[in-house]
């Protein structure tokens, strides 16, 4: 009864008035609300102010059960303090059936049913590379790797139940942590060292490209009471994916408090797709600089490399440029929710360290409002049109509205530094995105009169190309991106040099005429990889949201390319796709949730790309547990099912 002592004086707390319901009659006369009021009240100042709540959420051991492992699945059985060893339930599901990592491994894996048990102590590296930035970069992986194995290990965590003395419950659970966790000396398990040697002997290349090597292959052997792992890449970003890996294949056993792995393994492993990209908007909603690094840890496990950071729209213009800071300052939400040149430059750092690239997009034209309405104070002239026009529907898809001024020089300028700043900030690249969706035609058609104001959307954005290529020291990158539009099947921007990122269905015939065109593409879309879709309108004129919500199943099992029936020549032309997340209706709270784990499931689609036509009961058991990684690590994952369900995995599918 102790968690409901604490929960009922946080009520009693807050004024809130309380009634227990059971499903059927406990006692045979009613318990008044005083008798635990009493109790509550007397233990709420103590356990209030001792309380820590550790901002990351560990799974909590599980000891009432022990697994066994039949047919390839994990069968739970009750322990109860019995003398037999008990098996905890991920070291079951690590060793029995297939093997357990996400995205499963494309090439080749063996796993040895025998493991080893170690502590993160016994983790060291040697790196071998002739390439000094290579090693510098490796060094700065590991150490966040071996960061991230404390966490999992649960070394970190402070002694809560210590300080809730509450009930003879929580004191004793309070008194076995303490000897576990501070009174006891861990035991370092059956093996000394864990040496993990990395191989990076082809490319010295740390740039991200579309052409990068991401292919690894990783081996691991026993040699007496040490653990011998080489992970052998072509460049850098096949070694940080073969870390990743390697980090799955390591787990925490809640009986020994230890980690344990495999006495043997082989996994040879390279994606089937290169741009595998995950988009989230700023704009709408402001989100920190450490939410944003949660979702690009997530990202590296699940082998997702690019970043791609809607960082404005017209509702907030969130950057503060070092040339125009006016743009944030009739922009920004509040001086509090910006972004500065600092932020994206950590942001990109820490990227890199987990293999993601990070893509900001100003988009332009259209998708500004009041961040650009200061020009003629400023000696500019009118920087924006249609600046919160009314109705709005007639001029924009959201309010506020405002589409950049397409025959102001000024307002190319203000690009070109823009995309200088941004550029330095991330570094070199082969991809950059330029917006380019939701023209209007009708906003421009008031002031400009054209035979066909399509061809002002194609100046428009043949000049915001003409000033990257300024902002990139003279080369224009080899893929200039856009979002599809009615606009982009103009066949104006030529295909040697744009790539359109696909907003629409898969269906759409729009689609087969970009690539009839000869454009290559991006899928994201309005179906499955939309993750914002299915939480009602959040208007209540026109329309204010997209629905049904996407499933994980949803997400996983969506294939563009196998519904558009491409040909091979047709599919050369994906460089890949996107999972994006707008931002209408999901803040900082909400975020890990909306995303994990169903992102997880464009991760394998765009790495491994099954040919199941159905969700098998050995997916659902990989993305229950990659899930539970997620949860160690401290991002809060949407829980995919009941967790008897998870406990008992293949019974409720």
């Amino acid at each position: 009864m102790g968690a409901v002592y604490q929960i009922l004086s946080l009520f009693l707390m807050l004024g809130v008035e309380v009634s227990l319901c059971y499903p059927k009659p406990l006692v045979t006369s009613p318990v008044p609300l005083y008798s635990y009021q009493t109790k509550a009240y007397n233990e709420t100042l103590t356990w209030h102010h001792s309380h820590r709540v550790s901002s990351a959420l560990p799974m909590p051991d599980e000891k009432f059960w022990t697994y066994k492992c039949e047919k390839g699945r994990c069968m739970r059985v009750g322990h109860h303090g019995k003398l037999r060893k008990r098996v905890s339930f991920i070291s079951c599901s690590m060793t029995c059936g297939d093997i357990n990592i996400w995205p499963h491994p494309t090439l080749k894996h063996v796993l040895s049913p025998h493991t080893h048990s170690f502590s993160v102590d016994a983790v060291e590296l040697k790196v071998d590379t002739t390439h000094r930035e290579v090693q510098k970069q490796l060094n700065v992986v590991f150490e966040r790797f071996l960061k991230d194995l404390r966490q999992i290990q649960k070394l970190d965590y402070a002694d809560r139940g210590s300080e809730i003395t509450t009930s003879a419950k929580s004191s004793a659970l309070s008194k076995s942590r303490r000897h576990t966790q501070h009174g006891s000396k861990r035991a370092a398990g059956d093996l000394s060292s864990v040496q993990v040697k990395i191989v990076v002997q082809k490319s010295g290349d740390l740039n991200f490209s579309l052409d990068n090597d991401e292919s690894y292959y990783l081996t691991s052997n026993t040699d007496g009471h040490r653990l011998l792992v080489e992970i052998s890449a072509n460049s850098y970003f096949g070694a940080r994916h073969g870390l990743s890996t390697l980090q799955q294949l390591i787990w925490y056993d809640d009986q020994d408090r230890l980690l344990h792995t495999y006495s043997n393994s082989e996994i040879k492993d390279a994606p089937k797709f290169r741009y595998r990209g995950l988009m989230l908007d700023t704009s709408r909603h402001f989100f920190s600089v450490e939410a944003i690094k949660r979702t690009i840890m997530a990202m590296g496990l699940a082998k997702l490399n690019r970043f791609h950071w809607h960082l404005t729209d017209a509702q907030s213009f969130p950057y503060i440029s070092r040339y125009y800071p006016e743009l944030a300052e009739h922009g920004a939400y509040s001086e509090s929710e910006t972004y500065t040149e600092q932020d994206v430059r950590e942001v990109a750092e820490f990227a890199k360290i987990y293999g993601v690239q990070v893509i900001p997009e100003i988009d332009a034209p259209a998708h500004v409002g009041n961040s650009w309405d200061w020009g003629p104070k400023h000696g500019m002239g009118e920087l924006a049109m249609c600046t919160n026009q009314k109705p709005w529907s007639f001029f924009c898809g959201e309010p506020p509205c405002g589409q950049l001024n397409p025959y102001n020089n000024h307002t190319y300028l203000i690009l070109q530094r823009l995309y200088e700043e941004l550029l330095q900030q991330t570094g070199p690249t082969d991809l950059f995105h330029l917006g380019g969706d939701d023209v209007k035609i009708g906003c421009w058609a008031q002031y400009f009169h054209a035979k066909d104001q399509r061809n002002i959307w194609c100046g428009f954005m043949l000049q915001a190309l003409a000033s990257l290529k300024v902002a990139n020291h003279g080369v224009a990158p080899k893929y200039v991106v856009v979002w599809s539009s009615d606009l982009t099947n103009t066949n104006c921007l030529p295909n040697s040099q744009f790539a359109v990122q696909v907003g629409g269905s898969s269906t759409w015939q729009e689609d087969y005429d970009l690539l009839d065109n000869g454009y290559n593409m991006i899928f994201s879309g309005m179906g499955p990889w939309s993750l914002d879709c299915g939480f009602g309108s959040w208007r209540d004129t026109g329309k204010g949201a997209c629905a049904p919500y996407r499933t994980w199943q949803n997400v996983y099992k969506h294939r563009p390319w196998e519904r558009m029936r491409l040909d091979k020549r047709r599919k050369k032309q994906l460089l890949g796709g996107e999972v994006c997340m707008w931002t209408e209706q999901v803040g900082e709270n909400q975020l890990d949730n909306r995303l994990w784990p169903r992102s997880a499931g464009v991760a394998e689609r765009l790495w491994t790309d099954p040919n199941e036509k159905v969700v098998s009961p050995k997916v659902f058991r990989r993305i229950s547990l990659f899930r539970n990684r997620l949860v160690e690590l401290g991002i809060r994952a949407e829980a995919l099912f009941p967790k008897y369900c998870a406990q008992n995995p293949g019974e409720c599918i």
